[in-house]
């Protein structure tokens, strides 16, 4: 086969999943070392850009907890974790606004704007898009029984109200959406970026929610690649989380893997960032990578 025609092949393997997806909304959570990664992030960005040239309705939910941590350090505060949740009081909260709103998410914004697409950043505070109240997070004790800890400005998403969301889709534009949170009292909270994903997807029907992450998937055992789940049932994911196959920081993503389905949102993936074009490769080929958790 000529190099021409395989990349003909390429383009008509896409052509059932692009008529498939077409008019559908997919969800984005970006984070991780695909983010700070110059080339990982040009292409990231490129495989949205092209979903929504293609006919697609992609949103992203963006993170940026190592350049929080990064920021943190600066100013001489240590982060610290609980369940994969970072602990966040007032001055925390100040700086995690700052980042994310004020520097990544204009980041992003620009960077899709300057491949050629039109975004608009956005806060969960725009348009009262995320409404929060205080979150304490479950541990297990030494003694094998459960405590409930505080863990300062941080948020539970207790409604979305994603008008303002879908009024930047009607008009054109890729939403790019920065996980902060607004109390009823005002106060802002830091929402973990993995569960203001699942419920945006949720608000918004959305076909796919897409998690983005520094592993391959869930994996039985962490160092053997072989042992990637490559689907899973929601019904197994408690299971796992007891054995201690899913913990740490893939807590939330599950978790709002199990959030999303639960809303309404058919299918959700936890793909490998680090891998060039994954979004692609997902949705638009026949190979499938990652980790589905479907109902």
């Amino acid at each position: 086969m000529s190099q021409g025609s395989g990349r003909a092949s390429v383009l008509v393997e896409a052509l059932p999943y692009i008529k498939k997806f077409y008019g559908k909304t997919v969800v984005i959570k970006y984070g991780g070392h695909a983010m700070p990664n110059a080339e990982l992030k040009e292409a990231v960005l490129t495989d949205i850009v092209l979903m929504k040239y293609v006919g697609m309705n992609p949103v992203i939910v963006h993170g940026g907890g190592p350049e929080i941590t990064d920021m943190l350090k600066r100013v001489g505060k240590e982060s610290r974790f609980v369940g994969g949740l970072r602990v966040t009081d007032r001055e925390t909260m100040e700086i995690v606004e700052m980042v994310l709103v004020g520097k990544i998410n204009k980041e992003i914004v620009t960077r899709i704007n300057r491949i050629g697409g039109r975004a608009v950043g956005l806060s969960g505070k725009d348009g009262d898009l995320f409404e929060a109240v205080k979150k304490y997070r479950k541990t297990r004790t030494p003694e094998g029984g459960e405590e409930m800890v505080d863990i300062g400005f941080v948020g539970d998403i207790n409604r979305v109200n994603p008008e303002i969301v879908t009024t930047v889709i009607a008009r054109g534009y890729i939403p790019v959406v920065a996980p902060v949170a607004v109390g009823l009292d005002g106060q802002g909270y830091n929402v973990n970026a993995d569960y203001a994903a699942g419920r945006l997807a949720a608000a918004l029907n959305a076909d796919k929610l897409i998690i983005l992450t520094d592993v391959e998937g869930i994996m039985a055992d962490c160092s053997d690649p072989a042992s990637l789940y490559s689907v899973l049932k929601a019904d197994e994911i408690p299971s796992l989380i007891d054995r201690g196959i899913i913990e740490g920081g893939m807590i939330p993503k599950v978790e709002c893997c199990l959030d999303a389905l639960a809303g309404g949102v058919k299918t959700t993936h936890i793909l490998d960032g680090r891998e060039i074009h994954s979004i692609l490769l997902e949705l638009l080929t026949d190979r499938g990578i990652g980790t589905m958790v479907e109902k």
